[in-house]
């Protein structure tokens, strides 16, 4: 993969219905600094906030029977996400694939690129 895919990928990962506003933030911060003095440590930044934010399969589970997923997605939609939840966990995986931790997961996959 080259950077400027990478860089696709980093786009994408903030325009995902599921990328929290830490990491859009840090994307932002990551892109205003390519091609400058700042870029290392923008990317460092922005690769210990993925890392913050993917959520495990056991997380993510946890989270798909709570109160807090019915107080978002109404009981119908949590019922829903908490099957595909432990989908998930019964499938063997270990995290969570909303878009924005897939795009996470990729991005840490080949984080070296960043750092070069």
């Amino acid at each position: 993969m080259d950077k400027q895919t990478l860089i696709g990928k980093i786009q994408d990962m903030a325009a995902a219905y599921s990328c929290c506003a830490e990491l859009k933030q840090a994307v932002a911060a990551y892109l205003a600094a390519v091609g400058t003095a700042d870029e290392k440590s923008a990317a460092q930044a922005l690769i210990a906030e993925i890392e913050e934010d993917i959520t495990t399969v056991d997380n993510l589970v946890a989270f798909a029977h709570s109160q807090h997923a019915v107080d978002i997605f109404g009981a119908d939609g949590q019922k829903k996400f908490a099957a595909h939840a432990d989908e998930l966990k019964a499938g063997g995986a270990k995290y969570c694939d909303c878009p924005a931790c897939a795009r996470g997961l990729e991005i840490l996959a080949n984080k070296e690129i960043l750092l070069a």
